[in-house]
């Protein structure tokens, strides 16, 4: 039979092991959903329907600044090659 010390540090290095897992998950989300955007933003760059050389301004431009050139593609390029392709 345990003792009472026992369980209480049983339960204590239970609760340091779950904070610790609960903050791999903060660190680790975050991440995965900056990846995700930039992997987005370049499949849905390379799929549009820019001319070649907009095309690359827009990939050089997520390189540079992952997290802004994506967001930035996102809001205004997709908005600017879908009003281009009714045009076309």
């Amino acid at each position: 039979m345990r003792t009472l010390t026992t369980q209480h540090t049983l339960l204590a290095a239970n609760s340091v092991h779950a904070n610790h897992l609960m903050a791999a998950g903060l660190i680790i989300l975050p991440m995965l959903l900056y990846a995700a955007l930039f992997v987005g933003a370049l499949i849905s760059i390379t799929a549009s329907r820019l001319s070649g050389g907009m095309k690359l301004v827009w990939i050089v431009f997520a390189f540079i600044a992952p997290f802004l050139g994506s967001l930035l593609w996102f809001v205004f390029g997709r908005r600017d090659a879908s009003r281009r392709r009714r045009f076309v």
